[in-house]
């Protein structure tokens, strides 16, 4: 698997993969093509995200990961994934309740 990026989800994203019903296509496919890429709340991370839905009815797909560097291995860390209703300005800080529960989740 040299040159490969190995993907490693937590239970976290899991979890929150199937409350917002996101399959591990649609998340690897933002990751592979992101609409924008910001700096994460949490330490060395990155978000990423894709816009969804309608004119009438918009929301963003968001996903937040961590590379890590093991050995000769390249690891993406996958820590959450969420849908946020509407959309956001860039530069714009998460909401309250992601930040807590990515906080709560220990990442």
């Amino acid at each position: 698997m040299a040159g490969q990026t190995k993907l490693i989800w937590t239970t976290h994203a899991a979890v929150k993969m199937r409350f917002y019903n996101l399959s591990e296509y649609r998340v690897k496919r933002i990751i592979s093509s992101p609409k924008r890429i910001e700096r994460g709340i949490a330490e060395e991370t990155v978000g990423m995200m894709q816009p969804a839905g309608s004119a009438k009815h918009p929301y963003e797909i968001w996903v937040m990961i961590k590379d890590e560097n093991k050995t000769d291995d390249k690891v993406r860390k996958i820590i959450s994934a969420w849908k946020y209703p509407g959309t956001t300005k860039p530069g714009e800080p998460l909401p309250r309740e992601i930040i807590s529960e990515i906080r709560e989740a220990g990442m």
